[in-house]
């Protein structure tokens, strides 16, 4: 077999299953899990026991795109952050556990969390 090598992705896939290990079992909090591309980003509050997308936001999103026309990725992160936090109350969620993936938490991940504690998610 030698030396294969693995690809980048199943580095990322490893470390986000890493993260998300730790928070999968909490049933009273559902969880906030975020994406992010080199040009969007998008976030999604997600029930594990019954598999279900309670809430969700994204840079994509025909509501929010012409709003976010012109401005730079972390503000863009934290309009998306806002308007998950709106989406998530009226979904009746206040309390989430934040699922960053594989991503490190600052810039666009930082800007994203902060903006949704803001809007009145609990982490």
């Amino acid at each position: 077999m030698g030396n294969i090598k693995k690809s980048s992705t199943t580095g990322r896939r490893h470390k986000a299953f890493c993260v998300r290990r730790k928070i999968r079992g909490m049933t009273d909090r559902p969880r906030l899990s975020v994406f992010r591309s080199l040009r969007h980003i998008s976030a999604q509050i997600i029930d594990d026991g019954k598999g279900q997308t309670l809430a969700s936001a994204s840079s994509l999103d025909t509501t929010l795109r012409d709003s976010l026309k012109g401005m730079k990725k972390v503000q863009i992160a934290e309009k998306i952050g806002l308007a998950l936090a709106e989406r998530a109350k009226q979904a009746g969620v206040t309390k989430v556990a934040f699922d960053r993936g594989s991503f490190k938490f600052h810039g666009r991940i930082k800007a994203l969390a902060e903006a949704a504690r803001k809007g009145g998610l609990e982490f």
